[in-house]
């Protein structure tokens, strides 16, 4: 269970439905689970109410995935941080944030609302247990006959809540104690600590893992890369900040016009290494951007012959040259797209990708640290 905030919804989804105005996708790996449940539950009992119950099960686990993720973006939704959507997964759920807070206080309370919810949960199925004289055994949730449902569903929640809690990045753990030390420390600084911590804790679940149970091994990759990515994350933003656009945008490029063909555009896809293109009117005015997948798509349905206009993308992220980098590269990070026009008084003045970004920080912190050679050569 996870927030992010990710580029677009992943790719290969079904839209299940929509909650609080929050669209709930599943995405098709989950339908591969539900058969692997099913079958093992065939295998392992040979009757068909055994793979049924195996079935609604896995269901309900993954209900209370959506009221964990739902109890983050409502959270969020008080802060006027809106989500984007909620996708199901096999290893459960992730809330796509259109931001993440950046308050301590407010990332503290979004990241226990999930947990929290799991804990609701639980507390409320032990009350119905208890009230109708059920005991509340420690079971094996994969069995289907060993105990009532809602037995099982008590420990997968308080098993949920305690997993969530785990001090370490990407779990909701990890964002609630840098929150606790960004309360008292810089909010980088607090990233670092958390991020080291979080992959501490993935050596120690992989060696336990190696021992014991494999699954941990594929816990502690999960630890391990969303503790480097969140730490990275923090430490570009704060590289970029208080920096205009203009710095690291690319003045250098080819632009299309919309009656071109896609002929005219596949030829300069291929000689260079610019892969989106803006569309212009007469006028300069950027009213399209033509991208690499959308070129050959239209060149492979209406082939070479094809215009421009009829397959470039009307709608797109645009910046300002004179805003900050960290706004333009956000708004480009949740759009599909990897190219944003940089547009000055209605005209095309610059291009902005992610790569352009890279190479200006790149280029930046080699600049810097020649300089500190040199000053320390002359203090010497």
């Amino acid at each position: 269970m996870r927030l992010a905030v990710q580029p677009a919804a992943m790719n290969g989804s079904w839209k299940l439905g929509r909650l609080f105005g929050i669209d709930i996708f599943v995405h098709a790996t989950f339908v591969l689970l539900l058969g692997w449940i099913a079958v093992s539950a065939y295998l392992r009992e040979h009757t068909a109410q055994a793979v049924l119950g195996g079935v609604l099960f896995i269901m309900a686990i993954f209900g209370t995935v959506v009221l964990h993720e739902l109890g983050h973006s409502l959270m969020a939704r008080r802060f006027g941080i809106r989500t984007r959507d909620i996708t199901l997964l096999p290893i459960g759920g992730v809330a796509r944030l259109e931001r993440m807070p950046e308050k301590p206080g407010e990332e503290l309370l979004v990241a226990l609302a999930g947990p929290l919810v799991n804990v609701v949960i639980a507390l409320a199925l032990f009350a119905v247990l208890s009230a109708t004289g059920q005991a509340i055994m420690l079971v094996d949730p994969s069995s289907t006959e060993s105990s009532p449902i809602a037995v099982r569903l008590f420990w997968v929640n308080v098993s949920l809540a305690i997993f969530n809690l785990i001090p370490a990045f990407p779990m909701d753990g990890g964002r609630a104690l840098r929150a606790v030390l960004a309360l008292g420390s810089d909010y980088i600084r607090a990233t670092r600590v958390a991020a080291k911590l979080g992959r501490g804790i993935a050596v120690v679940l992989g060696l336990v893992g190696l021992l014991y149970n494999p699954m941990l091994v594929l816990v502690a990759l999960f630890v391990w890369t969303g503790a480097g990515a969140e730490a990275a994350g923090v430490e570009t933003k704060a590289s970029l900040h208080g920096l205009p656009t203009y710095t690291a945008m690319e003045t250098q490029f080819a632009s299309l016009h919309a009656h071109d063909t896609l002929h005219t555009a596949a030829h300069k896809l291929l000689g260079g290494a610019q892969v989106d293109f803006p569309v212009v009117d007469p006028n300069g005015t950027v009213v399209g951007l033509l991208t690499r997948h959308a070129l050959i798509a239209g060149l492979a349905q209406k082939g070479p012959d094809g215009s421009v206009e009829s397959t470039m993308e009307r709608q797109f992220p645009v910046a300002h040259p004179a805003e900050m980098l960290e706004v333009a590269l956000a708004r480009l990070t949740e759009s599909s797209s990897k190219s944003m026009p940089v547009v000055a008084d209605g005209r095309l003045v610059g291009m902005l990708t992610a790569d352009n970004i890279a190479e200006f920080l790149m280029v930046r912190d080699a600049i810097g640290a020649g300089r500190r050679r040199h000053a320390l050569h002359f203090a010497a």
